[in-house]
This record gives structure tokens, sequence and C-alpha cells, in this order.
């Protein structure tokens, strides 16, 4: 009992200590003036203030940590050798100490984050250290992992463990297939907010508020869309069907009832494109006899088309489309039906497209495929080479529509439509038509027309 009031005793001087420390009216000055060298990025005058506070009075403000953050990554700048080590400790430490002092506005994720990329834009930890820091902070607290740079970081970091064979190639799939689900999540809020305010934009109703969210979640949406892009191109040749098949061959036994796993080799084969080996079709039955889920008819349809049975095709696709309720998932489906009809029928394939976007207006890769349909169409559509590569003009509309709707597709967007753009009537074609102006109509399965631009 004695020992118990010497513990409670030490706790409530220990609180006194603390709050005293807080009313530290010197803490409180300094505070003030270390803020106003910030807010001018003044950091070398911030430091020496801004150090007292954080020392003394670490939960006064959670300035301390957001201040602090910028002052010190100056002083990391500026320094060298073990001063420069030192400052760096300091930074860590101090991100730790925000989740201690400030729980409620800095997460798990976030710290894991910020030290992750601090360490490797600052090369202050190997590898492993760095996964293994964002590894934490993805797999403690995956909703608040949004930071593109830290997710792009995480998935490079086990890509060179894996090269240096110290991770196996499931591992780094089953991250892959995490951290693009994770941007899937974070671009979905954007493109949510987008939709909203597009039309506001075409109406001439928008306000300077809502312009300056459009404006700022197109900027982050295309960032998603750069870093899913960079991913891609790091998971390279990895993810080809030379190595998929034996990988899922080999691990099949082992993991035919786990219900993700076959679902996403499922989802993995089919979209590189593997669906004529036997293992495609093996992974199917396998979901088939567990989760029958709507993309699994889907899949199912497709191959029934590859033997030319579309009678069965098309009554798997309608029961996939059918079997989903969620807008969102149905337009997937959608798209991925359209993407199967997209070699054998055109006019088919633009009218899940269509579908698919009328399920989901933010779907830009619907955009995507429509304006290579009509792109691939050009030499069928037209009597002469001047209506012919008008197609162009059309196609160039759709892909533009592509990024606006989802600006993560920006750079395959803008891509396609310089593409098409260098593919449509010259200046000097359209002087030496007289078409400026004029109307070209198409008369085969795309229809429609476009405008002839005036020179």
């Amino acid at each position: 009992m004695k020992k118990k009031f010497y513990i409670v005793a030490l706790a409530v001087l220990g609180f006194v200590g603390t709050m005293s420390a807080q009313n530290n009216p010197e803490c409180t000055t300094n505070l003030s003036i270390y803020s106003e060298h910030v807010k001018v990025k003044n950091y070398e005058a911030a430091y020496t203030p801004w150090k007292m506070v954080y020392d003394n009075c670490p939960s006064l403000h959670k300035a301390n940590f957001a201040y602090g953050e910028r002052i010190l990554n100056y002083k990391i700048e500026k320094a060298t050798g073990a001063e420069k080590e030192g400052f760096f400790k300091d930074l860590m430490d101090l991100y730790d100490a925000s989740l201690v002092h400030f729980p409620s506005n800095f997460t798990v994720a976030g710290v894991a984050a910020d030290k992750g990329i601090a360490m490797y834009d600052n090369k202050m930890g190997s590898e492993q250290e760095i996964f293994e820091v964002l590894d934490k902070g993805f797999t403690q607290d995956k909703a608040n992992f949004s930071n593109p740079k830290a997710l792009y970081i995480y998935f490079t970091e086990l890509v060179e463990l894996h090269n240096a064979g110290s991770k196996d190639l499931q591992e780094v799939f089953d991250t892959y297939d995490n951290v693009m689900e994770q941007i899937g999540v974070e671009n979905k809020k954007l493109t949510d907010r987008i939709e909203q305010l597009l039309p506001k934009e075409d109406a001439g109703t928008i306000t300077s508020k809502e312009k300056r969210i459009l404006a700022a979640d197109s900027q982050n949406s295309e960032t998603y869309g750069k870093i899913e892009g960079s991913i891609d191109s790091k998971l390279g040749a990895l993810a080809d069907c030379s190595n998929l098949i034996p990988l899922y061959q080999k691990n099949f036994e082992e993991k035919k009832s786990d219900i993700t796993w076959v679902k996403r080799a499922v989802n993995r084969m089919f979209n590189k494109e593997c669906t004529d080996d036997p293992m495609f079709k093996k992974l199917l039955d396998a979901q088939l006899a567990m989760e029958p889920t709507a993309d699994l008819y889907v899949y199912l349809g497709y191959l029934e088309m590859k033997a030319n049975k579309t009678s069965s095709a098309v009554s798997y696709f309608n029961k996939a489309v059918d079997l989903e309720t969620d807008k969102y998932k149905k337009s997937d489906l959608l798209y991925k039906i359209a993407t199967s009809y997209s070699r054998s029928s055109r006019s088919n394939a633009r009218s899940y497209a269509q579908k698919a976007i009328d399920a989901n207006s933010s779907n830009g890769k619907a955009y995507l495929l429509i304006a290579t349909l009509y792109a691939n169409s050009a030499n069928d559509c037209g009597a002469t080479a001047f209506d012919k590569r008008a197609m162009y003009w059309k196609a160039a509309e759709i892909a533009r529509q592509a990024g606006r709707v989802d600006p993560s597709l920006s750079g395959r967007s803008n891509q396609a439509v310089t593409s098409y753009m260098s593919k449509a009537p010259s200046k000097e074609m359209i002087f030496s038509s007289g078409m400026a102006g004029k109307t070209v109509t198409f008369n085969c399965w795309v229809g429609g027309s476009v405008k002839v631009p005036n020179l």
C-alpha cells in the first residue's frame, strides 16, 4: 500500500510539473518568436527559441511539431557529417513524439510516411530499414496511409529487396495489390468530388472556393496517376506471364483455399493476358467453388468469347452485370466486358464502355477505350483521306474527357490526344480542302459527326 502511495504521489507531481511547464511564460514567448520566424522562412533564427519550447513544453502547441519539422529539415540540409546525423535523429524523434503529445493531430501512417520519406531523401537508412518503417505504418494504419510518395518508396524498396534475394515474389505481388488498392481508394475520394464540381464548372455556377477545391483535387488525382504509373513500371517484367504462371503453379495447392490470393491471381492473369494457359482456368474453377463473384463471370464470358461461343459469353456477361449493385464495381465490370469485345466487335465494345460511363461518369478508362476504338476505325470511316483523318479529332475529343473526369489518367489522356491530333488533318489540308468550319459526318459504326476547326 505504501509503495502504491509513492507511485500515485510521483504521478501527481509529474502531472503538476507538466502543467507548470506548459504554463511557462518563457515557453509562450518563445513560441510566438519562432512562429514569426518560420512564417518568413527564417529557420536559422527560429531554431533556438523552438528548441527551448520543444525541450521544455512539447505539448504547448502542435506547432512544436509542424514547424519543428521545417526547422529541422532546414538544419539537416545545411549541416554535414555528425552534425547532420544529429539533426536527422532529432527529426526522427520529433516524428515519434508527435504521436505522444498530439495523437488527435498525427497518425501512425502519417508519421511512418514522413519518417520513410526523410530516410529515403537523406539516404539515412538501408532499404530494409526504410521498408520496415513504411510497412509498419501501412499494415497498422492503412486507412490513413495516403502519401503518394511514401506509397511509391514503400513498393520500390520492396522490389529492391526482392532483387537482392531477401523478399520473395509473392510478397511483391501482395504488396503491389495492397498499394494499388489504396491508391484507388484515395483517388476515388478525389474523383467523387470532381464528379460533383465539373457540371458546375460547365454551367458557370462554380464558386471561387469550389474552383480551388476542383483544382486541388485534380492536381492530387494527377499525382496519384503518376505514382501508379511509376509503380507499374517498377513491377515491370516481374509480372510477365513467364513469372506469374510458374509462381501460381508452385503455390496453388497451398493457396487454393485463400480466396483473396485466388481472386488476385485471376485478376492479374487476366490483366496480363495470360488467359491461354490452363492455370487461368484452374484458378477460375477454384474461385467459382468458393466465391462466384460478378467479375468471375466476366472472365468466364471472356473465355467463351475466345472459343467463339458468343451466346454463352453474353449470358455470362449479363449475369455479371446483374449480380453487381455497387455503381463503381459495376462500372469496372462493364469496362472489362468492353475490353473483351474490343478486338471482335468495336460497336459492342463501345456500347459496354458507354454503359460503364453511365454507371460511373468518372470512369476515364472507358473514355480512353472509346477513343482507341474510334482511332482504330479511321480507315474504315470516310470516302476521302480527309474524312478518314477527321476521325482523329473525334478520338482526341473523347480522350481529352478521360483526363478531365479522372485526372489520374491525365498522362495517358494527354499522350493519346497528342497522338491523335498529329494524325488529324493539318492546317494545310484544311485550307486546300476548303472544309474549314464545315461538318464531317461518319457513315460507319461510329456515327455522329465532327466540326472541322476554323483557320
